[in-house]
């Protein structure tokens, strides 16, 4: 009997192995492919999927002052800084930010502010957001970082049922507004399951807290000022392929964006394309192709907040064009775009020209090898934009 079980543990070994290696060479095939072959698209659009996209940088010029070019991490950085400046109560803390975070966005900031101001916490989701709210509590503004968003599940109870719930609970005598929760979220390109999942619509489903997903330098920074000023406890989503991708000019200087406002990020009048955080910089991707390809105008919408959402903008935009697509790298079912279909068919139902599209992740764990095949990339989200033009 122990002899097989041996056995059983060996063939399971050499099969893990054998599987790893398999896994490592066909995401080298794949990667060998693009770069080899990067000007033969159409030949390899019917073999493979494109991981790239193209950022398109945020050209809104409505906020006054100097600007300098920033990447999202370093705008991150920089709106952290300017937030321990202003509040001398303000703290940072979360697993290795002391040194600057795996993704540098606390770079240089215990340097510059002290052990007690940024400091690290023990691997524990749980006790990071339990920590916060009771900082919150004695009225420290509480900025906590949890690793990466695949792990904030641990932290759930906390951030559900104790933040979201206390000013409720308490009638009013306590509240934990002062507490902000930034966390990387959405693929990467090699995250598999456990650093590249979307876990958004989960705390969407939460009266009380505040959620956002920034899609580049200059929202996020904005976004991350107004989180920590939100007298409500805030979760920002911060798609982790932008942090070095994404560069914008930033302005240097404090400044906010509303939460609960979505953007109209171009105008168009055949189709509205509404999404957040990456895949926005998808949607304007299919929006160029769908005005080369089929001549129709597409209005690309950031939702930017997800909780709240702006209905009244993405209701106005799918009335004015007859037709939606929504798209996002979560699950399908129950993903967040369904929560929009359900508004938009109830209140334009009549204004409609086609039934609401969704194009997502599917409703499978988060694969590592065939994570381009995952993802709703240009070529899905065009296929639907197709097909309800077609309708």
């Amino acid at each position: 009997m122990t002899v097989n079980r041996l056995k059983c543990v060996h063939c399971c070994c050499a099969l893990s192995v054998v599987t790893m290696i398999l896994s490592k060479l066909s995401t080298r095939l794949l990667n060998t492919s693009l770069v080899f072959n990067s000007t033969k698209r159409s030949v390899l659009r019917k073999h493979v999927r494109w991981i790239q996209f193209t950022y398109y940088a945020d050209k809104n010029n409505n906020i006054p002052g100097d600007t300098e070019k920033m990447n999202m991490y370093q705008a991150i950085n920089n709106g952290l800084r300017l937030a321990l400046n202003k509040d001398p109560d303000a703290v940072i803390f979360g697993e290795d930010v002391a040194f600057g975070g795996v993704f540098r966005c606390t770079m240089n900031l215990q340097k510059e502010f002290g052990k007690d101001r940024v400091f690290n916490t023990p691997l524990c989701e749980q006790g990071i957001a339990g920590f916060g709210i009771g900082l919150a509590i004695s009225g420290v503004t509480a900025i906590a970082e949890i690793q990466f968003a695949d792990y904030i599940f641990p932290a759930f109870d906390q951030l559900v049922n104790e933040a979201a719930k206390l000013r409720y609970r308490s009638g009013g005598e306590f509240e934990c507004g002062k507490l902000t929760v930034r966390t990387p979220c959405g693929a990467v390109g090699h995250g598999g399951l456990y650093h590249s999942q979307s876990p958004e619509a989960y705390f969407a489903h939460t009266p009380g807290l505040k959620i956002v997903m920034p899609r580049g330098a200059k929202q996020a920074k904005g976004l991350l000022l107004s989180c920590i000023e939100e007298p409500d406890p805030c979760i920002m989503f911060e798609p982790k392929i932008l942090y070095r991708t994404a560069i914008d000019d930033v302005p240097t200087a404090h400044y906010k964006i509303e939460i609960g406002k979505a953007e109209i990020v171009r105008e168009g009048d055949a189709v509205t394309l509404v999404g957040w955080g990456t895949q926005v910089h998808i949607l304007l991707e299919v929006a160029d192709l769908v005005q080369e390809e089929l001549g129709a105008s597409c209005e690309v919408v950031d939702l930017v907040s997800i909780l709240p959402w702006d209905t009244e903008l993405v209701c106005k935009s799918a009335k004015k064009t007859g037709r939606v697509v929504i798209a996002h790298e979560a699950p399908l079912t129950s993903g967040f775009g369904a929560e929009i279909v359900s508004i938009v068919q109830e209140e334009c139902f009549l204004h409609l020209e086609a039934p609401v599209q969704r194009v997502t992740g599917w409703d499978c764990p988060f694969p590592h090898v065939f994570e381009p095949f995952y993802l709703p990339d240009k070529w899905r989200c065009f296929a639907a934009v197709r097909n309800i033009l077609n309708y």
